[in-house]
């Protein structure tokens, strides 16, 4: 029982580095190549993975081939009887490949497998579970049906809403930023459709997976983080073009025929609507950021003047807890304010059964901090805590509606939702 994970990656140095610690604390005894494939990055991703990560096979293109060639270029180097298709601005438990693997060997009628998302402030992403895009379906979603009845088997099949987020289920399209395929189903089906450059190739292959007589699974037993669009902003004219054309791509190879007349009559229409109103938006984005700043220039505001104070939560034990704030004092404009909630690292058991300082239980502790200091953000200390004490710290902190951040020491960054910190040249307090 072997795996390859293969992580296609532009751009994004940071993230891909928090992706690739993640991998390798959950791949424990396991029989796992691991390969990160750079589009062309402009960044130090290249050197980052060189020199840091010697036992990863590194492929580098010259430019950007698009998600689907550069995998497949993976893929056919791969000899595993399991691919994990991965995205960069991810996080997964250390469990994560030891649980999906074991899925995969109970259930041989699996094709393809996805598991748990959450964002990186804690909600669920819908996006885990999908069903086919059928020209109804992308109807309802377009036009909010999908949104004002949730949980309705006949306007919300886009996202599968009256599917549990918390239950096995067999479901029709798996995310390309989590997608565990069978090596034998890949040989029978092919690889990635390779006229998707970014976006909607993973619905091209969930469907032809199901179309073989394989079944897609939604496995929530596993979770993990994604930040979603740190390589291509949505907000972008360059997302528009790619999403909105993989669209496109995808109506017009399986929806013809019978389907001819609502593909040109709604669903063509639809998308160049949502396409329109994208570019519109972004350019109001633009109009809206450009005034600000001018204001703000003209005005000269000066920073002593109109200081900032930053409260910061820290999530961590005595040493990490410091050398967090030592990093956050150097990225901050104003006032920093730091707080933390102690932990006891020699305990990494699940999250509830941690020592606390206080004596209180953990997220006690946390709930009295927030209620108290009003923090604008919470970093939690990667040395201190697992992957899956974050997530589940994160999840059961959502509606707090405050930014989360993990911290990882050892290489100098905090990371969250566009969000990076990173100082690798200074010494930190011991």
């Amino acid at each position: 029982m072997n795996l390859t994970v293969i992580i296609v990656s532009y751009n994004v140095r940071h993230f891909l580095e928090q992706c690739l610690k993640s991998v390798i604390s959950a791949s424990n005894t396991l029989d796992i190549d691991i390969f990160v494939v750079d589009n062309g990055s402009e960044d130090d991703s290249v050197e980052m993975v060189q020199n840091l990560f010697p036992q990863v096979k590194l492929m580098v293109n010259q430019d950007n081939r698009g998600f689907s060639k550069a995998n497949n270029q993976a893929i056919r180097q791969s000899e595993s009887d399991y691919i994990l298709l991965l995205n960069p601005d991810t996080v997964i438990e250390e469990t994560t490949l030891i649980r999906i693997l074991g899925f995969m060997e109970n259930h041989p009628e699996t094709g393809g497998l996805g598991i748990k998302m959450i964002d990186g402030k804690g909600h669920f992403l819908p996006e885990s579970k999908r069903g086919l895009p059928t020209p109804w379906a992308s109807f309802c979603k377009m036009s909010h049906l999908s949104q004002l009845f949730p949980r309705s088997k006949f306007f919300n099949r886009y996202y599968l809403g009256f599917l549990s987020e918390n239950k096995i289920n067999k479901v029709e399209v798996l995310a390309g930023a989590f997608m565990l395929l069978r090596r034998k189903v890949l040989d029978e089906i092919g690889l990635l459709d390779e006229d998707f450059f970014m976006y909607g190739e993973d619905i091209d292959l969930s469907f032809r997976i199901t179309q073989a007589g394989y079944i897609n699974y939604y496995f929530p037993e596993s979770r993990m983080i994604h930040y979603k669009g740190e390589s291509t902003r949505k907000s972008s004219l360059n997302y528009v073009r790619l999403f909105y054309g993989a669209m496109l791509i995808f109506a017009r190879k399986h929806f013809v025929g019978k389907n001819k007349l609502l593909l040109s009559l709604v669903i063509l229409p639809g998308v160049y609507f949502r396409a329109l109103i994208a570019v519109i938006y972004r350019l109001l984005n633009y109009i809206s950021h450009f005034s600000i700043v001018s204001f703000f220039s003209q005005h000269k505001l000066r920073k002593h003047d109109n200081a900032i104070n930053r409260v910061v939560l820290i999530i961590g034990n005595k040493s990490e807890s410091q050398k967090i704030k030592d990093l956050l004092d150097l990225d901050s404009a104003g006032r920093l304010t730091t707080f933390s909630v102690l932990v006891n690292n020699a305990i990494r058991d699940p999250v509830f059964s941690f020592e606390i300082v206080t004596g209180k239980s953990l997220i006690k502790d946390i709930e009295d901090q927030i209620e108290q200091n009003h923090p604008a953000e919470i970093v939690f200390s990667a040395s201190d805590l697992t992957t899956d004490q974050i997530i589940t710290l994160m999840v059961l902190l959502k509606n707090y509606s405050i930014p989360f951040r993990i911290a990882h020491t050892d290489i100098y960054t905090i990371i969250g939702t566009n969000f990076v910190i990173t100082h690798p040249d200074i010494k930190v307090s011991a």
